[in-house]
């Protein structure tokens, strides 16, 4: 976080109000290692600190997944993931991004404040034109200020984002002091939140970049994994022959397999692998089935959680009717500022 998004913090405390903190997670694909620990891992920390809004963006969704049968399963998947993983959905709000209708209200009078130029040379909108060359959707070029409307609906400051969402939450500024310079002050500014942590990178098995709903799926571990599929996806991460000598350098891949240890397995187990690489000693089939068990112990009790919940429609139901209350409290404040201020208030 920076200097100004630690400052509107420090306002907040002293006004004896907790910050706002919004996010969201597209209904698309199953979550993986890198979901947790580089988002939901700080969304559970948060929950007992902030006002906390987490969104499920169906919507978003369907910018670049027209084909809805499967929607509503996925839908259910993570919200089942995310409670999973220690989400309460009593001291959040935790809904669907569709139930909150005050959203699309919201986003259509953004979309005045936004330029087609700027929506061009956005890094995710030239990235989805690459990927879906046939489905060059005007909600597509828009995402941005979807985006910007999930946050500035709540009045959040504080996001939980990565860096490759850093020009998002931008321009979710700049649409805010738009509309603010041309209106009248309504919106804070909403500032990238981790708590000045680095946000972690879960790297792929396979060694090339970090672990992807869409990439390589067999180099990413997912929170729905069978324990023999995760033991198979281990034992087949990359390796060498070892070090030929005390002290050689670790290549990437290898501290790769060092960083997953480090993230489930107890200390003494990462300093003796430790221990046995600097003194090139170290056998990596050990290690790896010393990983595979320690990722085994940490994601079946997740993925048995997470079955028990998807199961109880009756319960899911009552989580979403639960977080679109407060959700569409939060939004209809924040509507009735927003229409005051345009003017279209008539009686």
């Amino acid at each position: 976080m920076g200097f100004e998004g630690a400052s509107y913090l420090r306002r907040s405390m002293e006004n004896g109000k907790k910050a706002v903190v919004m996010s969201g997670i597209r209904s698309t694909g199953f979550l993986h290692l890198g979901n947790y620990f580089g988002a939901i891992r700080n969304y559970v920390r948060m929950q007992d600190e902030y006002e906390c809004y987490f969104m499920v963006a169906d919507l978003h969704t369907l910018t670049t997944h027209p084909d809805t049968k499967e929607l509503k399963a996925n839908v259910h998947r993570v919200l089942a993931e995310n409670i999973a993983c220690g989400l309460d959905p009593e001291k959040v709000a935790l809904y669907c991004q569709s139930h909150v209708h005050e959203t699309a209200e919201l986003y259509l009078y953004l979309n005045m404040l936004a330029y087609k130029g700027e929506l061009e040379k956005t890094t995710t909108f030239k990235d989805k034109v690459r990927q879906h060359p046939e489905n060059v959707n005007a909600g597509l070029l828009t995402y941005p200020v979807l985006m910007a409307a999930d946050i500035l609906l709540h009045r959040a400051s504080l996001v939980p984002v990565g860096k490759d969402q850093e020009q998002h939450l931008e321009m979710t500024r700049n649409y805010g002091n738009r509309f603010n310079h041309r209106y009248g002050e309504v919106f804070p500014e909403a500032f990238a939140f981790n708590y000045g942590e680095e946000l972690v990178k879960v790297p792929s098995l396979d060694g090339l970049g970090k672990m992807s709903k869409s990439e390589n799926q067999y180099a990413t571990i997912f929170l729905s994994d069978d324990d023999e599929l995760i033991r198979k996806k281990v034992m087949k991460a990359k390796t060498d022959a070892g070090p030929e000598a005390p002290g050689t350098p670790m290549p990437d891949y290898i501290e790769n397999i060092f960083l997953l240890m480090k993230l489930v397995s107890a200390n003494d187990v990462v300093e003796k692998f430790t221990a046995d690489y600097n003194q090139a000693s170290i056998r990596y089939g050990d290690m790896k089935k010393q990983l595979a068990e320690d990722m085994v112990q940490f994601i079946s009790p997740i993925r048995e959680r997470t079955e028990s919940i998807r199961n109880d429609e009756k319960y899911l139901r009552q989580i979403m009717e639960l977080g679109a209350e407060k959700a569409r409290k939060s939004a209809g404040a924040t509507m009735e500022k927003v229409r005051e201020a345009i003017g279209l208030k008539y009686y």
